[in-house]
């Protein structure tokens, strides 16, 4: 039995899409999973059970992506085709089902309309697939000793970014003994960090170090994790680590975080519009602390 699943290429997006995707391979554990998403999210797959083959295609000019992806996987025939691109790909491919997940068409969480989308109800919650060489690294990197407090104050544009000094507030507030700090590749990402690794110095540098089964093995180790609406911030809460989102221009009611123990603080004002430096320190810490779930000082 062969499964296409057609994601994103954010890496937020293809967490929120893992938990519907989950579902199915164990539904099917004999099932040879083929996966196509962008350079971004291909690491939320790198250690899926199952995975027969990643396909990693970027967007061209005049849709030519769309026309390179087929040619990859039209030779196949396909038992089910889960598209959510929203796009008429699988309509030109060999497959016994197909499930086109569009975008935008029900209010509410995204994870829920995913699953709504596949016949799952209630719908799953998003997962972080790691192997044991993924915990390993995690092992090493944040060893056992010491609650660990992970933060994740970047944002892939600035307008969802908290402001840095109020990261260091907030870590220096809470009081736990270990902070470590995450962010994506390159050179946007560590300059958006770079104030919050300046204000805490003591803190493990994670920016641009990790793999993003290795961000998961590391997050899953860390007791609490505060962070700007991101794919870093979906990934936490996938991993099962209690995560606090913050939010000011995005949208809490379709992306906040979906987990086992999972919350969001937005910042005063319409919902996707206001700005962050709204969010008041105090709001924050009030949040946190219900999450860490212990008396921490003031």
């Amino acid at each position: 039995m062969r499964i296409l699943f057609i994601t994103s290429s954010r890496l937020g997006d293809a967490v929120i899409s893992s938990g519907v995707i989950e579902r199915i391979r164990l539904a099917h554990p004999e099932a040879r999973l083929t996966v196509a998403c962008g350079a971004a999210s291909a690491g939320v797959f790198a250690s899926l059970p199952g995975l027969e083959r990643l396909i990693v295609f970027e967007k061209q000019s005049l849709d030519r992506h769309w026309f390179s992806l087929w040619a990859e996987v039209v030779r196949h025939w396909w038992h089910l085709i889960v598209d959510f691109r929203g796009s008429a790909l699988s309509l030109l491919l060999p497959a016994g089902r197909r499930v086109i997940v569009r975008g935008g068409r029900r209010p509410g969480r995204r994870y829920v309309q995913i699953g709504v989308a596949l016949g799952f109800d209630p719908a799953p919650l998003p997962v972080a697939w790691t192997a044991p060489e993924d915990r390993a690294r995690a092992a090493i990197l944040l060893p056992e000793g010491g609650t660990v407090l992970g933060l994740g104050p970047t944002a892939n544009w600035d307008g969802k970014i908290w402001p840095a000094e109020r990261f260091g507030d907030l870590a220096r507030r809470l009081g736990v003994p270990r902070i470590a700090i995450f962010g994506g590749p390159g050179s946007d990402e560590r300059a958006r960090a770079a104030p919050v690794l300046a204000a805490l110095p003591d803190a493990i540098d994670l920016v641009g170090a990790v793999s993003v089964p290795e961000a998961a093995a590391c997050l899953a180790r860390c007791a609490l994790f505060v962070g700007n609406d991101s794919g870093l911030m979906h990934l936490a809460a996938a991993a099962g680590t209690p995560t606090l989102g913050l939010f000011g221009r995005s949208r809490a009611s379709e992306y906040a975080p979906a987990g086992v123990r999972a919350s969001f603080v937005a910042a005063p004002g319409p919902e996707g519009e206001a700005p962050m430096d709204g969010l008041a320190v105090d709001q924050v810490v009030a949040t946190a602390r219900a999450l860490l779930g212990t008396t921490v000082p003031a």
